[in-house]
């Protein structure tokens, strides 16, 4: 059984900066492909940020709108996910969730993910 568990999300305005984590337990985290995904009322969810297995060198995969903002990373020690949130927008407003890729390669694939956290609030304020 796997359990991922965000926090660290809140109300913020924009222009500054989040850091979310995601605790997980149950099978090898190392052994897995990451990713953060978020859904803003009215929208799909959508792919924000994703790591891929720490063996095959932890590539790091982004959306265009966070590039450049937004930093993915894992502990292995630590069986934890960070999300590492900065420059924030009112449009980055969401639920944000993380998920357990099937595989070692992170994509930006919905499906891809099998296991998904309860999802923690971020709200910008402009």
């Amino acid at each position: 059984q796997v359990q991922l568990v965000e926090s660290g999300g809140g109300l913020v305005q924009a222009g500054g900066s989040l850091r979310l984590s995601c605790a997980a337990s149950g099978r090898p985290f190392s052994m897995y492909a990451m990713a953060w995904f978020r859904q803003a009322p009215g929208k799909e969810r959508e792919f924000v940020a994703g790591i891929s297995f720490s063996w095959s060198g932890g590539h790091t995969y982004y959306t265009d709108s966070v590039k450049g903002r937004f930093t993915i990373s894992r502990d292995n020690a630590k069986n934890t996910l960070y999300l590492q949130m900065n420059s924030l927008k009112s449009e980055d407003t969401a639920v944000y969730y993380c998920a357990r890729a099937g595989g070692i390669i992170a994509t930006m694939e919905f499906h891809d993910y099998d296991y998904w956290g309860q999802g923690t609030q971020v709200t910008v304020s402009s």
